[in-house]
């Protein structure tokens, strides 16, 4: 799906949802959009600028070092990995996963290995130590491009934890790769957006309950390699 992010929900582009979902948030204090060089993306540049979030432009294929220089020019103790391409994202989970991480002085937390949450709810964190340490060691061309890949690889280094869920959730698909998610979301933004603007998952789940043919709709769409019952991250 080609320019996604600027795809409209609602009236408003995908990217301008993503933020503004994560801003209820108690824990984070800033916002960063993280992409690339390319000059395709000098129009993301122009919208955060347009609308007051701050812009870093990195490598396209080495998202470990955007993220590095990134977490670097901003001074970030702690930082919450979130994919552009997750429109239900869920600032209570996310501000949840943070709290672990603090109160058991963890350097990574996460809440998808094992997932229990739907797909496309994951949330990342970690400290900018953890961080330095995978882009100092790191070599592996698929750990640089997928930014965590080495601290799952390495829980010898770093001390990490899931937060998990009270009972499995990820059978649920609430990613946009294909314009069959696509079709999903929009039918969840025009029964829940107008009532709630930061619907969280219990608003969803509650939507599934009373129409189920709306979870059916990307149901059978290729799940991601973490959400595969029989693929673990090592």
């Amino acid at each position: 799906m080609p320019n996604k992010i600027f795809r409209k929900l609602e009236g408003k582009p995908l990217i301008w949802h993503i933020v503004n979902r994560i801003k209820p948030s108690k824990k984070i204090t800033d916002i960063v959009v993280a992409t690339t060089k390319n000059t395709n993306d000098s129009v993301l540049e122009r919208w955060c600028n347009n609308n007051q979030i701050r812009c870093f432009r990195g490598s396209e294929n080495d998202v470990l070092s955007r993220f590095y220089y990134a977490a670097k020019k901003y001074k970030s103790d702690l930082i919450v990995r979130i994919t552009a391409d997750d429109p239900f994202k869920d600032f209570e989970i996310i501000d949840n996963v943070i709290d672990m991480l603090i109160d058991q002085n963890l350097d990574f937390a996460y809440n998808n290995n094992p997932p229990t949450f739907p797909e496309g709810l994951d949330t990342e964190v970690f400290t900018f130590f953890a961080l330095e340490k995978a882009f100092n060691n790191a070599l592996d061309e698929f750990e640089r491009e997928h930014v965590t890949q080495y601290f799952y690889r390495c829980p010898f280094l770093f001390k990490q934890n899931c937060y998990k869920y009270h009972k499995d959730l990820s059978y649920l698909r609430w990613t946009i790769d294909t314009d069959i998610d696509w079709q999903m979301t929009e039918l969840v933004y025009s029964k829940l957006y107008k009532q709630k603007q930061i619907f969280n998952m219990n608003d969803i789940l509650e939507l599934f309950h009373k129409e189920p043919h709306i979870q059916a709709i990307n149901a059978n769409e290729k799940r991601s390699a973490m959400y595969n019952k029989y693929e673990k991250i090592e």
